[in-house]
């Protein structure tokens, strides 16, 4: 069994980006943000990207996680 971190890390290699909704609907992950900062403390590096959506007259706010360079070690 693959540990989240892993999971969240193939996801964004394989899709370029991770939401906090892709995260729970895709993995079944509830705290994407605490598994970025597990990540980051194992070294990996994150562009956040603030995204607005706007349907049926609400806008919602996001962030979107995308991986910044190499494994800082």
């Amino acid at each position: 069994m693959k540990s989240q971190k892993t999971e969240v890390i193939e996801y964004i290699q394989k899709n370029g980006s991770i939401s906090s909704y892709e995260a729970y609907a895709h993995l079944g992950i509830t705290q994407l943000g605490a598994r970025i900062d597990d990540l980051q403390k194992d070294g990996y590096v994150f562009e956040k990207e603030w995204v607005r959506k706007r349907k049926n007259g609400k806008v919602k706010d996001y962030i979107k996680y995308k991986l910044a360079g190499e494994v800082n070690k």
